[in-house]
Order: structure tokens, then C-alpha cells, then sequence
């Protein structure tokens, strides 16, 4: 009578068992959590480069901003372009770079003052950067690109109006861009209202395009070639 009672309890407990929906399988720990439906990257309206579209493209692919905020520098374009940790398009802008041609710096260049740095290292780097909000030796307000290197995105410089910095912001020339020591200079405008604010948040990423390299040679981006 006991043996029979008790294996009545067992088939119970096991019609139960088999009757319990799967999640329950999961009670002594954490679920898996579902698979996040795949990012993709809005340019809007906005007429950006191929080199642009891949990247972003890739960031929010592989999700390589890990939801921070982030921005693209276009140099071969001249342009800025602002995404929010969904990589949608926030705004975009014309820019200023540095008037040399290249995707590196001198190893001592963020020691140098401007006036020694030399014409053919008068360039912005290419590369994947956290940024960082912060002051110059001005005592401006600046988003650090690189510190090491001095290199920042600031509002455009009209210290030198020989160097029409506001009027070549206005053409349609990409090579008119080119003028600074390798800093990127945006419009004030676009950067109090919406550079600034958009990568105070810690974690925020610049993704500087290169124009000599490959996309794969400086994002290992698998395929990607400099256009």
C-alpha cells in the first residue's frame, strides 16, 4: 500500500513536470535574454559618402559603440556627422581639418607648440576615439579627440582672418576645408547646440575616416575599401 502510494506521488509529480511551460527551466538562474533586434544606421535626408554609410553601418551592426553616442568625421568629404546611441542621425555639418594629408601623427606632436609643428604634420588622425569634454590652453571648451596629440573638436577659429576659417565653412569645396593644424573646427552654433551636448555623456566615440588607409586597415572593417 505504501509502495503504491508512492509511486502514485512520482507519476504525479512527473505529469506536472512534463505540464510546465519551458521557462520555468530557467528558476535557479538568470534567463538568456532574447536576441536583441539588429541596429541600423539612419542617415535621414542627409547625403553622406559610401566610406560614411559603412561605418555606420558597421557600428551599428556590431553594436561597436556598446549604446553610446557617437559621431563620424568624414575627411575626404569634410563633414561632421552626430548619431545617438541608436545610430540615428542627430544633425550633420560641414567642418574644418587639418590641411595636411594623412591618417597619422608625429609621435611628439601634442608637446609641440603649433607654431613647430611642420606643414606636412599638420594633419587629423584617423581612428576610433573615446572622447572627453575639456578645456584648451585657450581655456576654451573642447571636445578631446586625442589628448596626447592635441588634437579636439572646438567651434572654428577667427583669431586669423587672413585664414577665412568662417567663409571656407561656406563653400562647397572639400579641399577649402582644409586649414587647421589638425584639430576639427565645427560651426559654434552646431557645437554648443549639438556636438557638445550630444558626447557629454562618458563612453561617447568619434570615428575619424581615414583618407590614405583603408576602412579595414583602421576599423577592420573585412572588405571595406577607401573610396
Amino acid at each position: 500500500m505504501q509502495l503504491s502510494f508512492r509511486a502514485g506521488v512520482v507519476a504525479v509529480i512527473a505529469v506536472l513536470a512534463a505540464a510546465l511551460p519551458p521557462a520555468y527551466v530557467w528558476m535557479r538562474g538568470s534567463p538568456p535574454s532574447p536576441a536583441s533586434a539588429p541596429l541600423v544606421a539612419s542617415f535621414g535626408a542627409e547625403t553622406a559618402s559610401g566610406d560614411a554609410r559603412r561605418v555606420a553601418e558597421w557600428i551599428a551592426g556590431s553594436r561597436d559603440n556598446a549604446g553610446a553616442n557617437f559621431a563620424i568625421v568624414d575627411k575626404k568629404s569634410a563633414r561632421l556627422h552626430v548619431f545617438d546611441g541608436a545610430a540615428r542621425l542627430k544633425g550633420s555639418s560641414p567642418i574644418l581639418i587639418g590641411s595636411a594629408i594623412g591618417d597619422d601623427t608625429a609621435p611628439d606632436i601634442g608637446l609641440r607648440a603649433a607654431a613647430e609643428v611642420r606643414p606636412e604634420e599638420r594633419t587629423t588622425p584617423a581612428g576610433r576615439f573615446v572622447v572627453e569634454r575639456g578645456r584648451n590652453l585657450r581655456g576654451e571648451d573642447v571636445v578631446w579627440v586625442s589628448y596626447a596629440d592635441a588634437v579636439s573638436m572646438h567651434p572654428v577659429l577667427t583669431d586669423k582672418p587672413q585664414e577665412r576659417r568662417l567663409e571656407r565653412l561656406q563653400t562647397a569645396s572639400a579641399e577649402d576645408k582644409r586649414i587647421s593644424a589638425g584639430c576639427i573646427n565645427v560651426p559654434a552654433a552646431f557645437f554648443e547646440e549639438l556636438l557638445r551636448p550630444t558626447l557629454a555623456a562618458r563612453g561617447s566615440l568619434v570615428y575619424v575616416l581615414p583618407e590614405v588607409k583603408t576602412l579595414e586597415q583602421v576599423f577592420g572593417i573585412r572588405g571595406a575599401l577607401a573610396s
